[in-house]
C-alpha cells in the first residue's frame, strides 16, 4: 500500500534540500562560468557584458567566458541557454528583445518557464534622432513636419526595440511612416544623414557621436526623466508626447532549475559591481544607465515588457513569423 509522507517527513525532506543548495553555493564556482550572448562581438550589449563581468569574475574567483551565439533576433543565443546544464556554470544575456519575441515568433523554441532571471544589468535609453538638415528643431515641429509627406523610419532590425518605438510613435501622432531594417546602427548613418530616411529611435553609442559633430539633431529621449548623461535632451513627455516610455535594456538569465542558492549569490554579486563610481562612469559614457536588481524585480520587468510589446505588435500589425 502506498504511504503518504508525514508533514515531519516532508519539512526534513525540504530542509535537506535547502542545505544542500546552500553547501553547493558555498563551494560554487569551482570553475569557469559561460556567459552566452546573442549578439556578435564589439557591439554595446557585448562590450557592456564584459565591463559588468569583469568585476563579477573577480569576485567569485573564476574567470567568465563570453560566448557570442548571434542570430534570429537574439533567439539563437536563447534556445541554446535553455538547452544548457541548470548547474550554474551557464548563463545568459537577455536583452528587450526577449521579451519582444514572445509577440513576434509563434513557435519560440522556449517558454518563460524555460528560465530563471538572475539580474537586471543596464538600462540602454532610447533617442529620438533624425538628421541635420531637418526642418523641425523640436518633436512637435519634427510630428507637424513629418504630416505633410510620407515618412520613413529605420532600425537595427525587424522586432528591434527601436522597431517597436517607431511604430508606436508614428501610430500615436498620426503619421505615415514605413519602416526600413537594417542590420546594425552603423550602416543607418549613411542614410540617416543624407535624407534617405527621415528619423531613428537608437541607443546613444553610435549615432550621438554624429549630433556632436552637426550632422545630427536628437530631440527626445523615451524616458520617464532626463538622462543624467544627457541632462540637456528632454524627454518625449516634455517634447509633448505624453505616456510615451521605453528603454531597452540588457539582463541576465540561467538555465530553469539553477539552484536558487547560485542565483542569489550572482545576483548579490552584480549588483555590488553595478554600484562601483567607476563602472557606473564607464557606462553612462556608453550611454547606458546601470541598474542591478533582485531576481523577481527583473522578472517583473520582463514581464511588464512583453505586455507592452504584445501591444505595440497587435496596434502595428508586427510579426516575424510571415
Amino acid at each position: 500500500m502506498f504511504k503518504q509522507p508525514s508533514v515531519f517527513a516532508l519539512s526534513v525532506a525540504l530542509a535537506a534540500t535547502g542545505l544542500a543548495g546552500l553547501a553547493q553555493a558555498d563551494t560554487w564556482p569551482s570553475k569557469p562560468i559561460k556567459v552566452v550572448l546573442p549578439y556578435t562581438p564589439g557591439g554595446s550589449v557585448d562590450t557592456s557584458t564584459r565591463m559588468v563581468m569583469e568585476p563579477v569574475a573577480k569576485a567569485l574567483g573564476q574567470p567568465i567566458v563570453i560566448e557570442n551565439k548571434p542570430g534570429a533576433n537574439t533567439t539563437v543565443g536563447t534556445a541554446q541557454l535553455v538547452r544548457s546544464a541548470a548547474d550554474g556554470y551557464t548563463f545568459g544575456i537577455v536583452p528587450a528583445s526577449y521579451a519582444a519575441n514572445y509577440t513576434l515568433f509563434k513557435n519560440l523554441p522556449y517558454k518563460h518557464s524555460d528560465l530563471a532571471p538572475v539580474s537586471h544589468l543596464v538600462d540602454i535609453p532610447m533617442y529620438l534622432f533624425t538628421r541635420a538638415q531637418t526642418p523641425a528643431k523640436n518633436v512637435k515641429e519634427l510630428v507637424a513636419w513629418a504630416k505633410t509627406k510620407p515618412v520613413s523610419y529605420a532600425s537595427t532590425g525587424p522586432g528591434s526595440t527601436g522597431h517597436f518605438l517607431g511604430a508606436a510613435f508614428t501610430l500615436k501622432e498620426g503619421i505615415d511612416g514605413t519602416h526600413v531594417p537594417y542590420n546594425g546602427s552603423a550602416p543607418i548613418l549613411a542614410d540617416l544623414t543624407s535624407g534617405q530616411i527621415d528619423f531613428l529611435f537608437d541607443p546613444a553609442m553610435v549615432p550621438m557621436p554624429h549630433v556632436k559633430a552637426g550632422t545630427l539633431k536628437v530631440l527626445a529621449v523615451s524616458l520617464p526623466k532626463r538622462c543624467p548623461c544627457t541632462p540637456d535632451v528632454p524627454t518625449l513627455e516634455e517634447a509633448g508626447v505624453p505616456g510615451f516610455v521605453q528603454s531597452s535594456w540588457i539582463g541576465l538569465m540561467a538555465p530553469a532549475g539553477t539552484p536558487k542558492a547560485i542565483v542569489d549569490r550572482l545576483s548579490t554579486e552584480i549588483g555590488k559591481a553595478l554600484k562601483n563610481p567607476e563602472l557606473i562612469k564607464k557606462l553612462a559614457d556608453m550611454g547606458m544607465s546601470a541598474q542591478g536588481s533582485t531576481p523577481a524585480q527583473f522578472q517583473a520587468l520582463i514581464e511588464r515588457d512583453t505586455q507592452n510589446y504584445a501591444a505595440i505588435a497587435k496596434q502595428a500589425n508586427i510579426s516575424l513569423d510571415r
